[in-house]
C-alpha cells in the first residue's frame, strides 16, 4: 500500500504546513535525500500545541505531540514537496522534547513520532536511526523534530 493509501486509510488529518518561523527552507532536496527542517506540532486549526513534559503536561500528552509533529511533518512534504509516495524510507530523527532538567523518557515521547512514521511508511522503511534528547524550545512547544528521508 502506498503511503498516501495509508494516510487515508488510517483515516489521519493534516494540519496546515507551517511557515519558517526564520531564515530557512521547511524543505530540502539534495540528490535522494529529503531535509525536512525542525518541525512542531501544529493543531489543525493552525495555532501551535505548547507545554512542557515534567512540568505541565504529561508523557503521554508529551508523546501525542510528538505524534502532531508527525503529521505536521507530512503535511509539510505534501505542500512543498508533492507526494508522499516519493519517499523511500526515514533515514535519521531528531527528536527533541520540551522538558525540566529531571524529565528521562525522551524516547518515549519521540516514539508518537516513530510510530505515526512506521504506520504510514510500513515498519521497514518508516523506522530509521534515531535520537531524542531534551532541550528549551521555541514558543513554548512540548517537541520538535527535524527528519531526513531517502527519496526513490
Amino acid at each position: 500500500m502506498l503511503p498516501s493509501e495509508k494516510v487515508k486509510a488510517l483515516e489521519l488529518e493534516f494540519p496546515p504546513a507551517p511557515k519558517p518561523a526564520g531564515v530557512y527552507k521547511p524543505l530540502l532536496v539534495v540528490d535522494k535525500f529529503l531535509y525536512v527542517s525542525g518541525h512542531g506540532p501544529v493543531n489543525i486549526n493552525g495555532s501551535l500545541m505548547q507545554g512542557r513534559a515534567g512540568d505541565n503536561i504529561s508523557d503521554e500528552e508529551a508523546k501525542m505531540a510528538a505524534r502532531q509533529v508527525g503529521l505536521t511533518v507530512l503535511s509539510s512534504i505534501v505542500t512543498h514537496f508533492g507526494s508522499l509516495d516519493k519517499i523511500k524510507r526515514v533515514v535519521k530523527v531528531l527528536g527533541m522534547v520540551n522538558c525540566t532538567p529531571n524529565f528521562i523518557n525522551h524516547p518515549y515521547v519521540i516514539n508518537g513520532f516513530s510510530e505515526l512514521m512506521a504506520d504510514v511508511f510500513g515498519e521497514e522503511h518508516g523506522i530509521g536511526v534515531r535520537s531524542a534528547v531534551g532541550m528549551m524550545l521555541p514558543d513554548g512547544i512540548p517537541v520538535e523534530v527535524e527528519v531526513m528521508f531517502e527519496l526513490y
